[in-house]
């Protein structure tokens, strides 16, 4: 995972069955949210999501196949009937009826990037951190999680470019079914927060993303 992450430096299997892992210390800072609408953070996801050795890494110990129902299904379990009883969340949930059909090839998925996760070294060297959610599936997951909290969607187009995937039409559906996935997350989780103000803002962003038409995806 050489430019990934940090070098590992060794692994020990605990009693516990558990594995745990040292990797290099750095000195560094972790991304803001404006830094991740970059050309970087982009190629650095291409990356991991094109990276062979990942890939034979997590199909070796068996890892998950992350598919768009189990996706689903795990982000309305955590949606309190408060939220689940308003309209725009029953569009976005009607939305959500039909899933994507699975790509010819699953790619290796972070499935965490959250800023806090991407560290930026003192030498200036990116890198990908924290991989417990690490899973096989469908490239557009990280994609939204990226685009949809961080890039305004006026620069979807711009940002997918440097990642080196220009959108077309079934892309362009993933990443919305995706997006959509990703903010009811981000309302449960301020829901449960009781961080109300930051919740109505995804709400409008859901009502944003639902409303945008697929042809302006690569815009």
């Amino acid at each position: 995972m050489t430019g990934i992450t940090p070098k590992l430096i060794w692994t020990k299997r605990i009693s516990t069955g558990d594995v745990l892992t040292a990797q290099e210390w750095l000195n560094g800072q972790t991304l803001t949210r404006a830094q991740m609408n970059s050309p970087r953070v982009a190629q650095l996801l291409a990356k991991v999501h094109e990276s062979a050795l990942l890939r034979r890494m997590l199909v070796k110990v068996n890892g998950v196949v992350m598919t768009a129902a189990m996706v689903r299904e795990r982000t309305l379990l955590r949606l309190p009937a408060e939220l689940r009883n308003h309209a725009l969340v029953q569009t976005a949930i009607a939305a959500l009826a039909v899933a994507p059909a699975a790509p010819s090839r699953l790619t290796v998925l972070h499935g965490d990037l959250n800023h806090k996760n991407w560290l930026l070294s003192d030498t200036d060297r990116l890198y990908l951190v924290d991989w417990d959610q690490a899973a096989l599936g469908d490239r557009a997951f990280d994609l939204a999680s990226v685009l949809v909290p961080y890039v305004p969607t006026a620069e979807w187009g711009t940002w997918l470019a440097a990642y080196g995937l220009p959108p077309d039409a079934d892309l362009a559906a993933r990443l919305r079914w995706y997006g959509v996935v990703n903010l009811l997350g981000e309302l449960a989780r301020t829901y449960h927060a009781q961080r109300y103000t930051e919740m109505n803002q995804y709400l409008l962003a859901l009502q944003g993303l639902l409303e945008r038409p697929l042809d302006t995806f690569n815009a």
